[in-house]
This record gives structure tokens, C-alpha cells and sequence, in this order.
């Protein structure tokens, strides 16, 4: 752990209002791995899904019992930050990178990676092993305690009904759900399929807004000439109307650029989902940047602009500095398809405002 001059800079900047109990601690590079450490800042200030973690590892840790994997890790490098007894420096997240390369090749060469590759495989990995801990746990002689379970207690079938996989704490955050409806316009009938989702990725236009994006994401489709559905009530290929809905929206909605990756696309500091199946407005509230710097996601770099206690803080591998609000409208995307500046907002993080999502 190295304290950086960065940190003591950050100290004074913050004075006072340094957030009591709080860490900022910028993460070594270990040759390209600044898509992974711009992630983890994103995730590690991600409020209830940091508690939650370290709430895990602090109810599961027995040294020496329990095999080491991406999720202890991630736990260990987060209870690393949490309980530094400097509030700013640096740290070397080198377990967690080499656990990661060792678990995919993907990410194994000194190349430059995508960062929203990186999350995907990071959030499903851990609900792998959180699944598979949760299945031993109740498959276990010893399981009768009801606090084994790592992602709380067990709950006994009934007459062998089949049983649902277990709400794990990324699930609890991240996971949404999108209802796929599809309308025969001959006879009416509305086909509907439910599908879960951890992040969204939306196709975006030169010059528009995340608002407007997820409205295209939401709008409504003609199925005809070729493209045209299969009605099950008609027996044969009708013309249709298909849309997406959110049927239950997220409680830390991640939303990604699809393709054109310079394009100017404004994103708000509040966000509403309108298009929700019950028709309520969803609030959010941005809280993390994920940045991309380069003209493609596998050149350039990966920083992050974090929300914490009020303050908007700048991630970049060791160094990390406070900045304004305003500083993030300069990672909109550039308004000219061919410009100088190509620093975009890659991934946005925001979260859900008051109550259950």
C-alpha cells in the first residue's frame, strides 16, 4: 500500500468535509488493466452492493476452508480499501487480477480489454460461485442452520416443486426484467416473454440523450414482409407489433454505448424510467462514470468519475483527484463524427432513488 501525492492532495482539497469512515484509494496498473480498475471503483462505490459484499465475507471467512475465487477476491481487495488506516494512497489489486486471467484467457494478454466485457464477466461469474455456494450449502448434512446459507436462509420445498435459483446480492442490485410483447395484428392476441437482465445496452444516435436512446429501446416495431411472427392462435406468419418493456426495473441500472462509441450522447445526473410495465416513473440518480478514452473499446483507456457523499471524485489507475459536477459534461462524446475529443461515458451506473426499486 503506497500513500501517493495525489492522495495527500485529495486529503486537503476534501478538508473538513472528508467523509467520516470512508476510503479513496486509486488502484496500481498492472499493464492494461485499467478497464478492470475503473470497473472496480465503479462497483466499489456502488453503495449497497460494497456492503452487502463485505457483509458475505465477513459472515463466510474460515482461513484455510474456503477455496479462493473471484468473489473472495473481490471481497478481500474491498475489505482491503474499507479498512485502511489511511483515508487515501494506493493499492495493488494483484490477487484480483491474476484470479481474473486465471479464470479467462480472455483477459489474460497485456492487450487493452473492453470494460463493459470485463463487468459482464465479472457480475455472472460471481453469481455463478454464489449459486453454487448457496446449492452445497443446502445439499450439506450440516445445512439445517438456516445461516449457512450465504445469501440467507434456506427455504424447504414443498412436495419436490421445482425451486427457484437463489436471489444472490448481485441479482439483488443489478437484475431487472424485460418483457418481450409482440401483438398479432390480425387476431390481437399479445404474445408476451419475460427475460432477467444485469445491464442494458443501448443503440445510440449522434447528438441525442440516454432518455431518448431508452425510449428507441422501448418503442414499437413492425413486423411485416419478411420479419413477419408466427402466431401461434392464427397457425401461420402474421404482420405484428413487437416492444420491450421493463417489467421490474433494477435497483443499480447499468446502461452501455452499443457501437458508434464517439457519438454525443448527453446522460443526466437524474434519470427517469418511464417505460415500466406498471407505468410508475422508476427514478435514478447517476452516481458512477466508467470512461472511455480512445477511439475503440479494446485502444485507448479506462478511467471512472465516482459520486460520493456529494462530491464527484476522478479515478484514474493510481490517482485521484476531485472534480466538479460540471466536468462530467465533457465525457458526452464529441458532436462531429471525426473529433479530437474521443472521451465518452462508456458505462453509466445509477441508482434507484427512494424505496424499493
Amino acid at each position: 500500500m503506497v500513500m501517493g501525492a495525489s492522495g495527500s492532495k485529495l486529503e486537503k482539497a476534501l478538508g473538513d468535509q472528508f467523509p467520516e469512515g470512508e476510503r479513496y484509494f486509486g488502484l496500481e496498473n498492472f499493464g492494461n488493466t485499467c478497464y478492470c480498475n475503473s470497473v472496480l471503483q465503479a462497483l466499489y462505490f456502488c453503495i449497497p452492493f460494497r456492503e452487502q459484499l463485505l457483509e458475505y465475507y465477513a459472515n463466510n471467512k474460515t482461513p484455510g476452508d474456503v477455496e479462493e475465487n473471484l468473489l473472495t477476491c473481490l471481497a478481500d481487495l474491498f475489505m482491503q480499501i474499507s479498512q485502511a488506516k489511511k483515508k487515501t494512497g494506493v493499492i495493488a489489486p494483484k490477487r484480483f487480477v491474476q484470479r481474473v486471467k486465471k479464470q479467462n484467457e480472455l483477459f489474460r494478454s497485456y492487450m487493452h480489454q473492453d470494460a463493459h466485457e470485463f463487468l459482464n464477466f465479472l457480475l455472472n461469474e460471481l453469481v455463478d460461485i454464489l449459486e453454487k455456494e448457496s446449492s452445497a450449502a443446502k445439499d450439506s448434512p450440516q445445512s439445517s442452520s438456516p445461516e449457512k446459507a450465504p445469501n440467507g436462509p434456506v427455504q424447504p420445498l414443498a412436495n419436490g416443486v421445482k425451486k427457484e435459483p437463489p436471489v444472490t446480492l448481485v441479482h439483488k442490485n443489478f437484475q431487472g426484467i424485460l418483457t418481450n410483447e409482440t401483438r398479432c395484428l390480425r387476431c390481437e392476441t399479445v404474445t408476451a416473454r419475460d427475460e432477467t437482465f444485469l445491464d442494458l445496452s443501448v443503440d445510440i444516435e449522434q447528438n441525442s440523450s440516454i432518455t431518448s436512446c431508452l425510449k428507441n429501446f422501448c418503442s414499437t416495431e413492425t413486423l411485416n414482409a419478411e420479419d413477419k411472427f408466427f402466431c401461434d392462435k392464427c397457425c401461420s406468419l402474421q404482420e405484428a407489433q413487437k416492444r420491450m418493456k421493463i417489467k421490474k426495473a433494477p435497483h443499480i441500472e447499468q446502461l452501455g454505448r452499443y457501437k458508434k462509441l464517439s457519438y454525443r450522447v448527453v446522460f443526466p445526473m437524474e434519470l427517469k424510467l418511464s417505460n415500466t410495465s406498471d407505468d410508475v416513473d422508476t427514478e435514478y440518480s447517476l452516481f458512477a462514470v466508467v470512461v472511455h478514452v480512445g477511439s475503440g473499446p479494446n485502444h485507448g483507456h479506462y478511467v471512472s468519475l465516482v459520486k460520493s457523499h456529494n462530491h464527484w471524485l476522478f479515478f484514474d489507475d493510481e490517482n485521484v483527484e476531485m472534480v466538479e459536477e460540471q466536468t462530467l459534461q465533457t465525457f458526452f462524446g464529441s458532436s462531429h463524427e471525426y473529433s479530437g475529443n474521443t472521451d465518452h461515458g462508456y458505462i453509466l451506473f445509477y441508482e434507484g432513488l427512494g424505496g424499493k426499486s
